[in-house]
């Protein structure tokens, strides 16, 4: 029987995915190695139990102690589940920049999580990493992971990520992919790829307002590089100790913004429902596109789930408020159907035409034109009560029983205000394109247009 004894067992040995779409005008395969399918949906499930196996063997962690971790939530989680196994206690200091879904997740399996403010010096007293270092002194039989600076966090990835990349490429990767942070995913796996082909390309992913780029680069720690960024689970505003830069080629940064509307993209094209620093990666990958050539083989790595994000990255209303996306447009309406033309009749044809056209192209709405411009509508449900109030009314003109004319307004009008324009007796407006055509939006255009992520 394949029964495993705990949770435990089941982390690590995460799929390697091909992706098809976002990737499709690059000139070799892209892969991710898609690690959320880890028990507690992120990568950090690998160095968490690690780091509390290494703690037990060098007697640092006892029975029934408590675990105390500073955290983004991914390792938290990780922590936690190994320690609802084997009977620790934990205790989470975070920031107030991640999602409450993190928080609230942390405290389903059994977590204290301590909120700490995001915008101080790591050395300030109310820093997530100070108040860590503080309760670790302070509360008897307890052990700081440390993720940072603790190189079992590293260590965890090159005994399992890259072996597991390596063993799923047939040994044929080219190059490495991965936000950094810690610096334990990036370091460990390159560790263990390089040993096995130094010609493997490292790239690491950093985000605008981090320190980490500009310290590859230069070997300096410029305070003046950090400033407040919204991404989530990399970038740093210290060097911490898990780095070891030489198995590093590149760092490239991307904003807040690519990385979140990537993230969009890669759960709309590809049903990879990843979080925040799995668009970065890949959105620093689109930016390095330039240096890939026919025969690559690349590896991404996505490092945990959506279901974390989905009050902010995955929620319009906190993408709006950002900046993130912009308001839809009637325009954006029309360019997503694809500018399909607009299918109208005359005042002159038939009402029994203008029902054989409905039924054909499974429509409700139709504007009547004359000499290109609008003068009458008809609509399935009013023609629908006109014959059976009179059934000879086939062969009339549609002159004589269209309804008035929809709305015709900008092709800049926001989404947001055709609520008032469009009603239950009026199905449809119109708008005319810089050409000067007409286009029609009725209700489901609408609809389709507010629920498409």
């Amino acid at each position: 029987m394949d029964i495993r004894n705990n949770i435990l067992e089941t982390i690590g040995n995460t799929p390697l995915i091909r992706l098809n779409k976002i990737t499709r005008d690059f000139p070799c395969v892209v892969a991710a190695k898609v690690d959320y399918f880890n028990p507690g949906n992120s990568i950090k499930d690998r160095m968490a139990l690690k780091m509390i196996e290494v703690a037990e063997k060098e007697g640092k962690l006892k029975p029934g102690g408590t675990i105390i971790e500073c955290t983004s939530g991914n390792t938290g989680m990780g922590l936690a589940l190994a320690a609802s196994v084997k009977g620790y206690k934990c205790i989470f200091t975070s920031t107030d920049k991640q999602s409450k879904e993190k928080f609230d997740i942390l405290k389903a399996v059994g977590a204290e999580v301590i909120v700490c403010p995001t915008n101080v010096e790591p050395d300030d007293p109310r820093s997530y990493y100070s108040v860590a270092k503080r309760l670790s002194k302070e509360i008897p039989d307890s052990f700081l992971c440390n993720q940072y600076d603790n190189l079992a966090n590293r260590i965890a990835h090159y005994e399992t990520t890259g072996p597991e990349i390596w063993k799923q490429t047939d040994g044929k990767i080219t190059h490495l992919v991965c936000t950094a942070g810690t610096g334990g995913t990036v370091t460990g796996t390159a560790m263990f790829l390089k040993e096995k082909n130094p010609d493997i390309k490292v790239w690491a992913i950093d985000v605008y307002g981090s320190l980490l780029t500009k310290y590859f680069r230069t070997g300096e720690i410029d305070m003046e590089e950090v400033h407040p960024y919204i991404s989530e689970g990399f970038g740093e505003d210290f060097v911490p100790a898990n780095f070891d830069m030489t198995v590093i080629d590149h760092f490239e940064q991307v904003t807040d913004k690519d990385g979140a509307l990537m993230a969009r993209r890669l759960a709309k094209e590809e049903g990879l429902f990843c979080g925040y620093s799995a668009g970065s990666c890949l959105q620093g990958l689109f930016q390095l596109r330039k240096n890939l050539k026919d025969g690559d083989l690349v590896v991404c790595i996505f490092h945990d789930h959506g279901s974390r994000y989905v009050g902010k990255i995955y929620n319009d209303q906190w993408m709006l408020e950002r900046g993130f996306i912009e308001v839809k447009t009637i325009k954006d309406i029309i360019t997503g159907k694809g500018n399909q033309p607009i299918l109208t009749v005359s005042p002159n044809q038939t009402v029994a035409e203008a029902f054989g056209l409905m039924k054909k192209y499974d429509i409700e709405n139709l504007p009547v034109v004359k000499d290109g411009e609008p003068i009458g509508s008809v609509s399935e449900s009013g023609l629908f009560g006109k014959i059976f109030e009179s059934p000879d009314i086939k062969s009339t003109a549609l002159q004589t029983v269209m309804e008035p004319a929809y709305p015709l307004v900008s092709i800049e009008t926001p989404v947001e205000h055709l609520g008032k324009l469009i009603n239950k007796d009026n199905g449809a407006i119109l708008s005319r394109d810089e050409s000067g055509d007409l286009h029609i939006v009725t209700k489901y255009d609408i609809i389709q247009s507010l629920t498409k992520p």
